[in-house]
């Protein structure tokens, strides 16, 4: 089975043709990081991570998005390090409202709305963000209280629905324009109400600066090359095993992932097969990842017309959190300053979602 630090020999089996493509888009270093344990680590180390072999000599793989400048170090063994669960899984998240204190259970009661109203839908509703980082800042709330609980058609009325407020903020206030919609599932991905909820935020002038970092990249690759950018991403990654096609709906398996586990997804329209891909990356995550605690993020192109956007894709972001009871963070000084540390193999989590794809 193909693994992370297999990815150079991986490329050079690859047509010609897509090697080129793909070292347009990325670069790859491989070294070996070796350490000189003293024995009376070595039951410790067995203990922990199955092997000394494992520790004295570790495969270190650095992806770089060259035109991006997106940038992830791999070594799955970073997964085995000791972590403090000193407070259980199962327990309460401190700071995380109890479902009987929860403002959300009642939301026409107990939450404000924007200006232009609410928008309702089958499954959630819209209220306004009381602790606002965007002028128009919505919240979704989902009627189903408890946040890893949806099915393919909650999500896609989750999605939706956020899109039909950003389309009524827009009719407000022509001057919003760029749009993200936003699920941190549990407190370990940001969330500070356990009660199942999304955000979006529609802001005026620009787009948020990654997003306008994005463009202005993929404009740059454009002119360089003479080739669309998320074609060839999709492509490289397809290449590899990475990636799949639904309708118009790309998914890609992302090799420089902001952390664990990051999948892509690319759409040219809101329709089922996109939020469908949705679903089936965060069931896999849900049911076969175990993975308790997400991030979802959506990039809208700009409501109205503006110049530079054309081509640009709707894009969908999901990456793992982790363990609801660690205590431990998974974002640290080399995520903020430096790149991101990942502990997970892309080619292992495009095996468990293969099946949603291929069926």
């Amino acid at each position: 089975m193909s693994s992370i630090v297999e990815l150079g020999e991986i490329v050079s089996a690859l047509p010609t043709h897509t090697q080129q493509v793909f070292n347009h888009i990325f670069s790859v270093n491989i070294a070996k990081g070796i350490l000189k344990p003293p024995t009376s680590m070595v039951p410790w180390i067995e203990e922990r991570f199955g092997s000394v072999d494992k520790v004295t000599q570790q495969n270190v793989v650095r992806v770089t998005n060259m035109v991006t400048a997106e940038s992830a170090i791999f070594n799955p063994l970073r997964s085995l390090r000791p972590h403090d669960y000193n407070q259980a899984a199962t327990e309460e998240p401190p700071n995380i409202p109890l479902i009987d204190d929860d403002p959300f259970s009642r939301p026409l009661e107990s939450t404000p709305e924007d200006p232009f109203g609410r928008v309702k839908g089958k499954y959630c509703i819209t209220a306004g963000n009381v602790a606002k980082f965007e002028q128009y800042h919505c919240v979704v709330i989902f009627k189903n209280r408890e946040p890893l609980s949806f099915n393919r058609s909650e999500v896609a009325d989750y999605i939706e629905t956020g899109w039909k407020w950003a389309q009524k903020a827009h009719a407000y206030d022509p001057s919003a324009q760029y749009c993200l919609f936003l699920w941190n599932c549990t407190n370990r991905a940001g969330a500070s109400i356990r009660h199942g909820h999304a955000q979006v935020v529609i802001g005026s002038h620009s787009h948020y600066a990654r997003v306008e970092q994005l463009c202005t990249a993929v404009s740059g690759y454009s002119h360089k090359y003479g080739r669309d950018y998320f074609n060839d991403l999709f492509m490289v990654h397809q290449a590899l095993g990475l990636a799949w096609k639904s309708g118009d709906a790309r998914t890609i398996v992302y090799l420089s992932p902001l952390k664990q586990k990051e999948v892509m997804v690319l759409g040219p329209t809101l329709d089922d097969y996109f939020t469908g891909s949705i679903y089936s990356v965060l069931s896999c995550f849900r049911d076969r990842l175990q993975v308790k605690s997400f991030n979802l993020g959506i990039v809208f192109p700009p409501l109205g017309d503006v110049s530079g956007w054309e081509g640009f894709p709707l894009i969908a972001r999901m990456v793992d959190r982790g363990d609801t009871g660690d205590l431990s963070s998974d974002i640290g000084a080399m995520e903020f300053y430096g790149a991101n540390v990942v502990n997970s193999d892309p080619f292992e989590t495009a095996r468990a979602l293969s099946d949603s794809f291929n069926s």
